[in-house]
Protein backbone atom coordinates (compact mmCIF):
# COMPACT_ATOMS: atom_id res chain seq x y z
CA UNK A 1 0.00 0.00 0.00
CA UNK A 2 0.66 3.66 -0.73
CA UNK A 3 2.39 5.09 2.81
CA UNK A 4 4.52 7.28 4.08
CA UNK A 5 4.05 11.70 3.56
CA UNK A 6 4.05 13.08 -0.13
CA UNK A 7 6.61 16.00 0.19
CA UNK A 8 5.66 17.73 -3.43
CA UNK A 9 3.52 16.14 -6.05
CA UNK A 10 5.24 16.37 -9.41
CA UNK A 11 2.40 15.43 -11.52
CA UNK A 12 -1.14 13.69 -11.59
CA UNK A 13 -2.99 11.64 -13.83
CA UNK A 14 -6.63 12.99 -12.69
CA UNK A 15 -8.16 11.08 -15.94
CA UNK A 16 -7.06 7.97 -14.74
CA UNK A 17 -9.77 8.33 -11.85
CA UNK A 18 -12.30 9.04 -15.16
CA UNK A 19 -11.09 5.84 -16.78
CA UNK A 20 -10.72 3.42 -13.80
CA UNK A 21 -11.81 2.09 -10.70
CA UNK A 22 -8.75 2.08 -9.00
CA UNK A 23 -9.02 -0.92 -5.96
CA UNK A 24 -5.42 -0.34 -4.44
CA UNK A 25 -2.26 2.03 -4.56
CA UNK A 26 1.25 1.66 -4.37
CA UNK A 27 3.92 3.33 -3.71
CA UNK A 28 7.19 2.25 -6.13
CA UNK A 29 10.70 4.48 -6.30
CA UNK A 30 11.78 4.84 -9.89
CA UNK A 31 15.01 4.67 -11.80
CA UNK A 32 15.52 8.15 -13.52
CA UNK A 33 18.89 10.19 -15.00
CA UNK A 34 20.15 14.10 -13.47
CA UNK A 35 18.82 15.37 -16.17
CA UNK A 36 15.52 13.92 -15.95
CA UNK A 37 15.21 14.68 -12.23
CA UNK A 38 16.19 17.90 -13.29
CA UNK A 39 13.23 17.99 -15.98
CA UNK A 40 10.39 16.96 -12.89
CA UNK A 41 12.03 19.94 -10.45
CA UNK A 42 10.45 21.89 -13.37
CA UNK A 43 7.45 19.99 -13.77
CA UNK A 44 7.79 19.36 -16.77
CA UNK A 45 6.43 15.49 -16.87
CA UNK A 46 3.20 14.07 -18.72
CA UNK A 47 1.21 11.19 -17.39
CA UNK A 48 -1.46 10.93 -19.91
CA UNK A 49 -1.51 7.79 -21.83
CA UNK A 50 0.72 6.25 -19.30
CA UNK A 51 0.97 2.45 -17.97
CA UNK A 52 3.15 0.40 -16.37
CA UNK A 53 3.71 -3.67 -17.31
CA UNK A 54 6.03 -6.68 -15.94
CA UNK A 55 8.40 -8.21 -17.41
CA UNK A 56 10.96 -10.73 -16.65
CA UNK A 57 10.40 -10.01 -12.81
CA UNK A 58 10.21 -6.21 -13.10
CA UNK A 59 7.96 -3.61 -13.35
CA UNK A 60 8.70 -0.81 -15.76
CA UNK A 61 6.53 2.09 -16.50
CA UNK A 62 5.61 3.29 -20.37
CA UNK A 63 4.34 6.17 -21.84
CA UNK A 64 5.26 8.72 -19.23
CA UNK A 65 7.41 11.47 -20.81
CA UNK A 66 9.78 13.44 -19.25
CA UNK A 67 10.55 16.76 -21.28
CA UNK A 68 14.77 17.03 -22.41
CA UNK A 69 16.14 19.62 -19.56
CA UNK A 70 17.06 22.12 -21.65
CA UNK A 71 20.74 23.24 -20.28
CA UNK A 72 21.11 19.29 -20.41
CA UNK A 73 22.83 18.33 -24.04
CA UNK A 74 24.42 15.16 -24.54
CA UNK A 75 23.01 14.40 -21.47
CA UNK A 76 19.36 14.17 -22.10
CA UNK A 77 17.65 10.87 -22.68
CA UNK A 78 15.28 9.62 -24.74
CA UNK A 79 11.90 11.48 -23.34
CA UNK A 80 9.30 8.13 -23.85
CA UNK A 81 11.87 5.62 -22.55
CA UNK A 82 10.47 2.94 -20.59
CA UNK A 83 11.05 3.86 -16.85
CA UNK A 84 12.21 1.12 -14.68
CA UNK A 85 10.05 0.52 -10.99
CA UNK A 86 11.45 -0.68 -7.84
CA UNK A 87 9.25 -2.70 -5.61
CA UNK A 88 9.54 -5.67 -3.83
CA UNK A 89 9.38 -8.78 -5.47
CA UNK A 90 6.45 -10.40 -3.63
CA UNK A 91 4.55 -6.97 -4.78
CA UNK A 92 5.61 -7.78 -7.92
CA UNK A 93 4.48 -11.40 -8.16
CA UNK A 94 1.40 -10.20 -6.73
CA UNK A 95 0.65 -7.70 -9.07
CA UNK A 96 1.45 -10.10 -12.31
CA UNK A 97 -0.96 -12.72 -11.13
CA UNK A 98 -3.87 -10.38 -11.04
CA UNK A 99 -3.04 -8.23 -13.74
CA UNK A 100 -3.31 -11.72 -15.71
CA UNK A 101 -5.42 -13.55 -14.25
CA UNK A 102 -8.43 -10.83 -13.11
CA UNK A 103 -7.93 -8.05 -15.94
CA UNK A 104 -6.58 -5.70 -13.67
CA UNK A 105 -4.37 -2.89 -15.08
CA UNK A 106 -1.38 -1.18 -13.76
CA UNK A 107 -1.88 2.87 -13.54
CA UNK A 108 0.65 5.64 -12.90
CA UNK A 109 -1.12 7.70 -10.91
CA UNK A 110 1.29 10.33 -9.33
CA UNK A 111 4.70 11.25 -9.34
CA UNK A 112 5.90 12.96 -6.27
CA UNK A 113 9.30 13.71 -4.29
CA UNK A 114 9.76 12.21 -0.90
CA UNK A 115 12.67 13.18 0.61
CA UNK A 116 15.00 13.56 -1.91
CA UNK A 117 13.44 10.80 -3.98
CA UNK A 118 11.02 10.36 -6.79
CA UNK A 119 8.37 8.07 -5.88
CA UNK A 120 5.57 7.02 -8.06
CA UNK A 121 2.42 6.16 -7.11
CA UNK A 122 0.94 3.18 -9.35
CA UNK A 123 -2.97 2.23 -8.97
CA UNK A 124 -4.05 -1.06 -9.41
CA UNK A 125 -7.11 -0.84 -11.51
CA UNK A 126 -10.32 -1.74 -13.63
CA UNK A 127 -11.76 0.07 -16.43
CA UNK A 128 -14.70 1.77 -16.38
CA UNK A 129 -17.79 1.13 -19.46
CA UNK A 130 -19.33 4.46 -20.41
CA UNK A 131 -22.45 3.24 -18.36
CA UNK A 132 -20.45 3.65 -14.95
CA UNK A 133 -18.76 7.18 -16.09
CA UNK A 134 -22.12 8.80 -16.77
CA UNK A 135 -23.31 7.18 -12.84
CA UNK A 136 -19.92 9.12 -11.37
CA UNK A 137 -20.52 12.05 -12.78
CA UNK A 138 -23.87 12.10 -12.13
CA UNK A 139 -23.24 11.45 -8.46
CA UNK A 140 -20.46 14.34 -8.50
CA UNK A 141 -23.22 16.54 -9.98
CA UNK A 142 -25.92 15.63 -7.58
CA UNK A 143 -23.14 16.35 -4.90
CA UNK A 144 -22.14 19.51 -5.82
CA UNK A 145 -26.21 20.35 -5.96
CA UNK A 146 -26.84 19.50 -2.29
CA UNK A 147 -23.44 21.35 -1.20
CA UNK A 148 -24.40 24.34 -3.32
CA UNK A 149 -28.19 24.53 -1.74
CA UNK A 150 -26.77 23.76 1.48
CA UNK A 151 -24.49 26.76 1.27
CA UNK A 152 -27.59 28.60 0.48
CA UNK A 153 -29.69 28.26 2.70
CA UNK A 154 -26.58 28.13 5.19
CA UNK A 155 -26.04 32.19 4.16
CA UNK A 156 -29.53 32.97 3.08
CA UNK A 157 -29.48 33.49 -0.58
Amino acid sequence: MASGKKDKIIAQHRQAYHNYFVHETYEAGIELYGTEIKSLRQGQVNLKDSYCYISDGEIFAKGIHISPYEKGNIFNRDPLRDKKLLMHKREIIKLKSLTQAEGYTLVPLSLYFSGKNVKMEVGLCKGKKLYDKRETEAKKQADRDIERSARSDKFGY
